[in-house]
């Protein structure tokens, strides 16, 4: 279907330093031109992480079905960028990005006031993105999801594990709460409980997102800006805790 109108990811895709060359200078070259493109994915990948942080979720909130039709318009979007070799690349990424966007839509236009439902719904395209890479196709895009849906199931993981979630969910219910419900919550990650699972989770957070980034494959590139992303959306959440 989308797969056979579109270039080969081959195309736009390959590693960093595709072809082996017997002139050094060359070679150098090559590597400068994809070291360069894998910081501008790398930091594309960030970007796209903390981006609903600031626009979907006040948006969300306000109009949540504009929010989901949204989706239709990235989507396309990707098409049309997928569509052309030489932006290839960053449709790809923005698939991967649609993916997010949709999830976040569903769930908190929607769904928010179950903390329960959010890891399933964040997954809602996982199907997809399995499928995407057992045939070779949207790397890009589908690694970048991945690890933003990493970094989604290890922050709920510690939300969990301190007992967060009640906290969460009062938040959705009373919003007009939301100082002295975030006091109740940072006094909990505040524990010797809370501190020890905040440097376990972070630590796993940075191993996670720096070993993909000695590949030369620019997915893993994306997938490690995504995941290496969650620290600074996670710290933000801390810092307006701090600041409520």
């Amino acid at each position: 279907m989308v797969n056979q109108t579109l270039p080969p990811y081959s195309v736009a895709t390959t590693a960093l330093a595709t072809a082996e060359s017997p002139r050094v200078s060359n070679i150098n070259i090559s590597w400068q031109v994809g070291f360069r493109q894998a910081w501008l994915i790398f930091g594309a990948a960030i970007f796209l992480v903390t981006v609903p942080v600031f626009i979907e979720a006040p948006l969300v909130r306000v109009l949540p079905l504009l929010s989901l039709v949204l989706t239709a318009g990235w989507l396309w979007l990707s098409y049309k960028l997928m569509s052309t070799p030489k932006t290839y690349i960053w449709g790809d990424l923005l698939l991967g990005f649609s993916w997010s966007w949709l999830a976040g839509s569903v769930y908190w236009g929607w769904m928010r006031w179950e903390p329960l439902l959010h890891l399933p719904v964040e997954a809602i395209a996982l199907p997809f993105a399995i499928a995407a890479l057992k045939r070779g196709w949207g790397k890009v895009g589908n690694y970048f999801y991945l690890g933003s849906l990493l970094g989604t199931v290890l922050t709920d993981i510690y939300f969990y594990s301190v007992d967060l979630i009640p906290h969460w969910r009062q938040i959705m219910l009373e919003p007009e709460l939301t100082p002295s419900i975030l006091h109740s919550a940072l006094a909990q990650v505040q524990t010797p409980l809370g501190q020890g699972l905040a440097i376990i989770l972070a630590t796993v957070l940075l191993v996670c997102g720096t070993l993909p980034l000695l590949s030369k494959q620019l997915h893993w590139w994306a997938f490690g800006g995504a995941v290496l992303s969650t620290i600074l959306v996670d710290s933000l959440f801390l810092v307006a805790a701090i600041a409520a």
